[in-house]
């Protein structure tokens, strides 16, 4: 008889894990929208367009919103295309705080008005900043510089210096920090610092640093902005730190302003790479789990939806039940450490024991070879 239910409880327990994971998730979450939301105020926040306030619409907004949030707290553009991301991505309704519309409107050459509708989404910080630790993305710890950059343009009538009263004319790349998760300061622009266009022209680092010292923090992005001798625009750049050039690149384009853009992106990426860590989650694949306490169907049923819950969680193949215990292959797109940090200490599946960072509490099964750690339902 006990032999009968045990193999019933791990044929439920199977086609539970077999559900899609959108249906178990979607029995135990809840949208909150409580609040309204003026805009995009913090690394937790972003706007994205859609093309309607539609369920369907909604869900790929907040989808592409919790994208860009992971990319302004990582810093680096190419964090959405790191392994786990995309499947984290389609829990991304689970983890918000609220979300609103708003209505953008522009009006054309012709003067014919068109609207544009914003959804903004603020998501919860714990639960975006389990996900990062959980994915291994790299963190730029906040608060983050305000660097000053010294922008020199050459339109053909010789290079002049943008300050704060030509704010307009350096909005792209100002704009462009900000989605990176930054932001860009200029400087006053008075007589004298319009004077450093020379300097600026020439890329002498030393002068710019010493007018700029009266500016916080030490950091500058110089960047002068000229067309090019086969026509479009060039825009050469390069970003010191206390002193220290960290970069010098060059950025090419036919439009002026996403010449300018690649100022930003520049920027950015020096300073992900010398001041983002990335927290240790642990090494991908398959790890045999071993669950004590699962003594009813209901039991099976928490374990399953609890997996499934876990954007981490490639795969999960039950392998054999003995008394209360469950023993499962899990394939993880993190190690142990980064699945502990996605099911939080309030989940019904907790670990028996610390996994240290690197996964060295975890045996190694001797049937499967697969790195072997205790689990207890509760």
């Amino acid at each position: 008889m006990e032999i009968s239910m045990r193999r019933s409880l791990v044929t439920i327990l199977f086609l539970a894990l077999c559900l899609p994971i959108s249906l178990v998730q979607a029995q135990s979450s809840g949208m909150r929208t409580e609040g309204d939301v003026a805009g995009a105020r913090s690394a937790y926040e972003a706007e994205v367009p859609v093309n309607s306030q539609s369920e369907a619409d909604r869900s790929g907004g907040l989808a592409r919103a919790l994208g860009a949030v992971l990319a302004k707290l990582s810093g680096d553009r190419s964090a959405l295309a790191r392994p786990g991301v995309a499947q984290a991505l389609r829990s991304a309704k689970d983890m918000v705080e609220s979300y609103d519309y708003r209505q953008d409107q522009s009006v054309s050459a012709s003067g014919a008005p068109s609207f544009r509708t914003m959804l903004v989404a603020r998501f919860r910080q714990d639960d975006v900043d389990g996900l990062v630790a959980a994915l291994g993305l790299p963190v730029w710890p906040q608060p983050r510089p305000k660097p000053v950059v010294w922008l020199a343009i050459d339109d053909g009538s010789g290079p002049r210096l943008v300050g704060v009263p030509q704010s307009n004319a350096a909005r792209p790349l100002l704009d462009r920090a900000v989605e990176r998760g930054f932001k860009l300061g200029l400087p006053a622009g008075g007589a004298a610092e319009q004077a450093l266009v020379g300097a600026i022209w020439r890329q002498d680092t030393a002068a710019v640093a010493r007018a700029s010292a009266r500016y916080s923090p030490p950091m500058q992005l110089m960047g002068k902005l000229y067309r090019g001798k086969g026509g479009g625009w060039v825009a050469d750049w390069v970003f010191v730190d206390n002193g220290r050039e960290l970069s010098r690149w060059t950025t090419t384009d036919g439009d002026a302003r996403r010449a300018m853009v690649g100022g930003a992106d520049g920027a950015a990426d020096a300073l992900v790479k010398r001041y983002a860590k990335a927290p240790v989650a642990g090494a991908a694949g398959v790890y045999r789990i071993v669950v004590s306490g699962i003594r009813s169907a209901d039991d099976y049923l928490r374990l399953a939806a609890t997996l499934q819950s876990v954007a981490v969680v490639k795969s999960i193949m039950p392998i054999q039940a003995s008394g209360d215990r469950l023993e499962l292959d899990v394939e993880l797109m993190s190690g142990l450490p980064g699945f502990n940090r996605m099911l939080g200490r309030d989940a019904a599946l907790q670990p028996v024991g610390a996994v240290d960072e690197d996964d060295t509490d975890a045996s190694t099964d001797q049937n499967s070879g697969n790195r072997r750690a205790e689990y207890r339902i509760r």
